[in-house]
């Protein structure tokens, strides 16, 4: 793996990718996982992180272990969401900590999480989709959101930052942000009926740059870009949003791709925890 913006962290039998700007901010652990260091198999080898494909709940639960110990975490801190590419946010509070792994989810159709309880681990499972990671520092909150082109669409990244404003008081200009692991634009071909979504939201250089047009009624879209732009708009400042040069299609070895694999694949999850 070559990557400008993520290391390679966690262990040697269990990696873990991490933004530096995420680490530096001292508040928080934070993590993105590989296929690497598992116990799954068959499609599923070997670090797949959610049962409900089709794989066991007793491997996932032991890979969902696995990796918290390579983060220095504990898989009862973590509380799951249940994506369903909206853009509910929820609130996550220390009444939520285990809930999708060691207790039962009471929530649906959350693909937004935030928070400003220490020690709860927000944990979301992606396989092409675009993870966001907030902090704020000066508050002490935190937000994770899955936001595939429907969610991106819906400005998923906006209304994170509106939510962590409403709940916790945080001033975009204070928040540090990552735009996580997903497939990159040479690998995301879309039709006219995703591409109208991007065509209304942008204009001139934003809409070429987000949507590359074929002529064939096919284009290529950047999810990155799309995201990033929404997250300057809600006023982050560019010098603190981090931006993924990792391909989940490109790098099919490393991570699972949903489109790579015809759909037969584990997922990947994106943890932040608020120390």
């Amino acid at each position: 793996m070559q990557s400008k913006t993520m290391k390679m962290a966690g262990t040697d039998e269990v990696p873990v990718l991490m933004f530096p700007n995420l680490e530096e901010t001292g508040i928080v652990r934070h993590g993105f996982s590989t296929r690497l260091g598992g116990v799954s198999s068959g499609d599923f080898a070997s670090m797949n992180l959610d049962y409900k494909r089709g794989d066991s709940k007793e491997l996932v639960l032991e890979n969902f272990r696995r990796i918290g110990a390579a983060m220095g975490a504990d898989m009862k801190d973590m509380v799951l969401s249940d994506q369903t590419h909206t853009t509910n946010i929820r609130r996550m509070t220390e009444e939520d900590r285990g809930k999708g792994l060691t207790k039962p989810l009471d929530y649906h159709d959350v693909d937004g999480m935030i928070t400003d309880t220490p020690g709860l681990m927000l944990t979301a499972l992606f396989a092409d989709c675009v993870p966001l990671f907030f902090v704020d520092k000066v508050h002490k909150a935190i937000g994770l959101s899955h936001s595939g082109w429907r969610g991106t669409a819906g400005r998923m990244g906006e209304k994170t930052v509106r939510a962590m404003q409403d709940c916790f008081g945080s001033r975009p200009q204070d928040i540090i942000a990552a735009i996580g692991p997903s497939i990159g634009q040479e690998c995301y071909e879309v039709g006219e009926d995703v591409a109208e979504h991007f065509q209304a939201m942008f204009s001139g250089e934003r809409l070429s740059d987000v949507l590359l047009d074929k002529k064939n009624g096919k284009y290529q879209l950047d999810l990155w870009k799309a995201n990033y732009y929404i997250l300057t708009d809600a006023g982050l400042l560019p010098e603190h949003i981090a931006v993924t040069d990792l391909c989940t299609a490109c790098h099919s070895g490393l991570l699972w791709s949903h489109r790579k694999s015809k759909g037969r694949h584990g997922e990947l999850a994106a943890f932040l925890q608020l120390l």
